[in-house]
């Protein structure tokens, strides 16, 4: 395990990409133990890794992600959600928040989220008065809450590496989405009377009307994911089919903003998105495909086991270990990566799976808007121009936020688990 974990963290250091670093730790130790025969099977394991069913949904999620945003959609929920909030005091920030909540259920993406939001909220919010680096750090922190709520690529990775429900982990992600984007609008309001930023003039009850109107397709897409996916009427790969025609007809029927040259954006964007979500998921599956062999993950769950066997220890280790990976690798190679070892976490101290889930994705997103290595800071500080610095000193109390609220779901696994109950099996 040390020569995994030291060859593992030096490819890091010395900058290669991850994906990567996945396959050369496990070819290092493999040779290292003098196992060099066991190289011969990573081939079939990279496809081994891929070749599941339900993995089916992750390009097509992409792709009904990426028509929705060519094809204006982003535009559209902003608009609803000015409508809405402008008028309150620093009412733009808590359109940001509220427009990355409405833009999660089309996405599932924190990095798309981040760069549509951000191209249009950050110069906007600069315009009003709010310092750049706030705009771009609430920006960053506000989109993780896209792989959070459905549907979402992560909880898509997870269900299909623990064989859980797809559509429970969709309806278990709700709660803490919302409880995320509430929390963040109560430090945006906060925030806005104590600097007193300025509010929008009100539009009155026709114009939020109409805006509403514009919006409801848009809002209506997670409804139809999740209430085909648990009314038994699609399955979660068929949900996701569902969810590229409905995004075809809305924006290129409904609200003519697709263009033949957009879609083409939309296909290749896609593409080159779930090729790289892919082939981390293969040279992942190699790293497991050695823990097995050399059973790492057993190890480690009774070294553990023989530190202490209180159930809130183990749920505090796994969040603090979470939240140390995911300031440095991608959420889902992290995920695949530490997979083995939690599932044998939840088997020992009947830990569940949804619960779990959750808590490990909700974990690993937070790092996306971390430093040194959030995407998500990247992304906005390219865009405002602001230093990775200025924007990661601003971001610090609301990723307190998030972490509070990632605390709280892990100890009140009711906020996760009760809708998942309440719609039933």
């Amino acid at each position: 395990m040390t020569i995994f974990l030291g060859s593992f963290f030096v490819f890091l250091l010395i900058g290669v990409p991850i994906v990567i670093v996945l396959g050369l730790a496990a070819a290092v130790y493999m040779i290292a133990t003098g196992q060099m025969s066991m190289l011969l099977a990573f081939p079939q394991r990279l496809i081994v890794g891929v070749d599941q069913f339900i993995l089916l949904t992750v390009p097509l999620f992409i792709l009904a992600g990426n028509i929705m945003n060519v094809g204006g959609i982003s535009d559209r929920i902003i608009q609803f959600a000015q409508c809405a909030l402008g008028r309150f005091r620093g009412g733009l920030s808590l359109v940001n928040v509220s427009s990355s909540v409405f833009f999660a259920g089309v996405s599932g993406s924190a990095t798309a989220d981040a760069a549509a939001m951000g191209s249009v909220l950050i110069p906007g919010m600069a315009k009003q008065g709010y310092p750049v680096p706030y705009a771009a750090a609430l920006t960053a922190v506000s989109s993780i809450i896209g792989p959070i709520i459905p549907p979402s690529i992560a909880l898509v990775v997870y269900g299909a590496l623990s064989s859980t429900s797809i559509g429970e982990l969709f309806l278990a992600g709700v709660a803490p989405g919302l409880l995320l984007g509430l929390s963040l609008a109560v430090y945006a309001v906060w925030v806005a009377h104590r600097n007193n930023y300025p509010k929008a003039e009100a539009v009155g009850l026709a114009g939020f009307l109409r805006a509403f109107l514009r919006a409801i397709p848009i809002l209506l897409l997670p409804v139809v994911i999740l209430g085909g996916i648990r009314t038994g009427i699609v399955t979660a790969t068929e949900a996701a089919v569902v969810a590229v025609i409905y995004a075809l007809l809305i924006a290129g029927v409904l609200y003519r903003s697709l263009t033949l040259a957009s879609l083409y954006e939309a296909i290749v964007s896609s593409a080159i998105m779930t090729a790289g979500i892919m082939l981390v998921v293969a040279m992942a599956s190699i790293v497991s495909f050695v823990f097995g062999i050399e059973r790492i993950p057993e190890a480690i769950v009774n070294a553990i086991s023989g530190l202490t066997d209180e159930r809130w220890v183990i749920l505090l280790l796994i969040n603090l270990v979470l939240l140390l990976l995911g300031c440095f690798l991608e959420p889902i190679g992290a995920l695949i990566v530490t997979l083995p070892v939690l599932l044998e976490l939840a088997q020992r101290f009947d830990i569940d799976l949804i619960h779990l889930g959750i808590v490990v994705c909700v974990n690993l997103v937070i790092g996306m808007a971390t430093p040194p290595v959030g995407l998500c800071l990247f992304i906005v500080c390219a865009i405002s121009k602001a230093s990775l610095e200025e924007v990661s000193k601003a971001a610090l109390p609301m990723l307190g936020i998030a972490i509070g609220v990632l605390m709280l779901i892990t100890y009140v696994p009711e906020i996760v688990l009760f809708l998942p109950r309440l719609v039933g099996p």
